[in-house]
């Protein structure tokens, strides 16, 4: 039975805000480093993130998508109100974890919302082990190969102009880390923006708007990416102090490291089709960057803060949209 249109059509509304509050939340993903070095100034730097994070609708697929929207739950017993409960978790856990200025996993807050109210719904036969344990896998995996990267080409880099002038490095990597800043926007936008692409495909799916096939709309594509770059533009100054000048002091070199290194391991999993974060891939790239200099450069008491509110987002988002749920269904 199809249910109403006009209560779908508030549901994608829902999902597109919560895209919004995605860009906004995960703004100083892509421009923390860029504007902490001073290569560019906050507002053009939210400009140039949300055009890439836009363009990325034409590069990677929808592999992410396809896992979100039918590798957690059980397509079978998704509905609406698991939908609207799910992402009433996910936006209330953002809008957290921004007002505290802690750059949390909005990819992990929608995970774990959509999986609590699925569990509200039937219980944990909901779930699906092979594509949760994937994602928890790389919970960890992500930022440590960021860091891994950062470091690495921190200090390749280093070596490479170890005999150019501080003054020649610095006006160099000014102009280079526009290009990283774009390349991590890419990666950012196509990981990101494919979440709520799922979220909103098997909303379609299962309430009969689809069709017998789930395949991802042209139209749900573009409007996802539209609304996770008015996101970005909207910014979220309070995460890009916290992402780009409490954890460790940058200069364009180091943020060109920490960018690329955060650009390639999102390529490579959206690619393979695994929804990472977004926020601890980079936040792992600037550790590693920053630790090429001393560890006792890299703060690692805001670090720990980080960590500890990463490990909280999925069951945070999880019991939220649990009790999200059942208000739902009783409203309804």
């Amino acid at each position: 039975m199809l249910e109403s249109l006009t209560f779908v059509i508030f549901v994608i509304i829902v999902a597109l805000f919560f895209d919004f509050v995605n860009g906004f939340h995960d703004a100083a993903n892509s421009i923390a480093t860029v504007v902490s070095t001073r290569v560019l100034p906050p507002k053009y730097a939210v400009i140039w993130a949300a055009f890439f994070n836009f363009v990325a609708a034409f590069t990677f697929g929808v592999g992410i998508a396809k896992t979100i929207g039918k590798g957690i739950i059980k397509p079978e017993i998704v509905d609406i109100n698991v939908i609207l409960g799910g992402l009433i978790g996910a936006i209330a856990w953002d809008l957290i974890t921004w007002y505290l200025g802690l750059p949390t996993s909005s990819s992990h807050a929608l995970v774990g919302g959509f999986a609590g109210a699925a569990v509200a719904k039937v219980g944990w036969s909901a779930l699906i082990a092979k594509g949760l344990i994937k994602i928890g896998v790389f919970i960890f995996i992500a930022p440590v190969l960021g860091l891994i990267l950062g470091f690495s080409f921190m200090v390749a880099t280093l070596w490479l102009f170890r005999k150019f002038a501080p003054g020649v490095i610095d006006k160099y990597f000014r102009k280079l880390q526009l290009l990283s800043a774009a390349a991590y926007s890419l990666g950012h936008g196509t990981n990101d923006a494919q979440k709520t692409m799922g979220i909103i495909t098997i909303l379609l799916f299962s309430t009969g708007h689809l069709g017998p096939e789930f395949y991802v709309p042209t139209w749900v594509i573009l409007t996802c990416h539209a609304a996770i770059a008015l996101g970005t533009l909207a910014g979220g100054w309070r995460i890009v102090k916290t992402m780009g000048m409490k954890i460790t002091k940058l200069k364009p070199v180091g943020g060109f490291c920490a960018e690329t290194a955060g650009a390639i391991t999102l390529f490579g999993t959206a690619i393979a089709g695994i929804p990472v974060s977004t926020t601890h891939t980079i936040t792992g790239s600037i550790l590693g960057v920053g630790s090429t200099i001393r560890l006792s450069a890299v703060r690692w008491g805001v670090a720990r803060r980080i960590i500890w509110a990463w490990i909280f987002t999925i069951p945070g988002s999880f019991l939220i949209a649990y009790g999200s749920h059942e208000i739902v269904v009783l409203l309804r």
